[in-house]
C-alpha cells in the first residue's frame, strides 16, 4: 500500500494539531492575581447588602403576621361544613331564615355543581324562586349584606307581575367553602 502526496500531507498535518493540542492542554495555567484590596472591599459590600436585607426581616416578618390574621379573620366567613350538599343546604337555610325575617316566603330550591373558587376556594349555589314587594325585596337583600357568612347573589331575575306592587324574584346565592369540598375534575370521558 503505498500513501499518496495528499495523505502524507494530511498525516503531517493531524501530526502538528495533535502535538499542538497535547501542548496546549498539558501547559501550567497561571492563577488569576487578585489584588488584596478589591476582595477586602467585596467582601465588606456583600456583608452591607446582607445587614440591610436582615434588617428589613422584622418588619417582613410584622407584615406577614398582620396578613395572616387578616386571612383568618376573613376565613371565618366561609361556609364550614363536611360536604358540597350540606354547604348548599346552609346556604338555603340562611337565605330562609332572612326572607322569613321578611315575610318573604322562598317557593324552590335547586343546588348547583360546586365549582373551583380559585385555588384554595369553592364555590356553592343555590337557586330559589319567591314573590314579593320590591321594598321587601331591598329588605332582603341588605339583610343579606349584613350576613357575616360570605354569601352573595350570582344571578337575580326580576319579573313583574299582574299586581303592580310585587314582583317575581330568581335569585341564584353563591356560598364561598373550602376547596376540598370541591370534586376533582377526572379529565376527558370518551364514549
Amino acid at each position: 500500500m503505498t500513501l499518496r502526496t495528499r495523505d502524507v500531507r494530511a498525516l503531517v498535518i493531524l501530526g502538528i494539531a495533535v502535538a499542538g493540542i497535547v501542548f496546549y492542554l498539558s501547559r501550567p495555567v497561571a492563577p488569576a492575581v487578585v489584588s488584596g484590596d478589591s476582595t477586602v472591599a467585596a467582601a465588606e459590600a456583600h456583608l452591607d447588602r446582607l445587614r440591610r436585607i436582615a434588617a428589613t426581616v422584622p418588619a417582613k416578618e410584622t407584615l406577614l403576621r398582620q396578613a395572616q390574621s387578616e386571612l383568618d379573620q376573613r376565613e371565618r366567613n366561609v361556609l364550614r361544613s363536611n360536604t358540597a350538599p350540606e354547604a348548599q343546604a346552609q346556604l338555603l337555610a340562611t337565605a330562609r331564615r332572612l326572607a322569613t325575617q321578611e315575610k318573604i316566603d322562598l317557593r324552590s330550591a335547586e343546588f348547583g355543581q360546586p365549582k373551583p373558587l380559585g385555588d384554595r376556594y369553592g364555590e356553592v349555589t343555590a337557586a330559589t324562586t319567591f314573590e314579593c314587594h320590591i321594598e321587601q325585596f331591598v329588605n332582603f337583600m341588605a339583610a343579606l349584606s349584613r350576613e357575616s357568612d360570605l354569601i352573595a347573589p350570582s344571578e337575580i331575575r326580576i319579573n313583574t307581575t299582574n299586581n303592580q306592587k310585587s314582583i317575581v324574584v330568581r335569585m341564584v346565592l353563591a356560598g364561598v367553602v373550602p376547596r376540598k369540598l370541591v370534586p376533582e375534575k377526572k379529565g376527558f370521558v370518551s364514549f
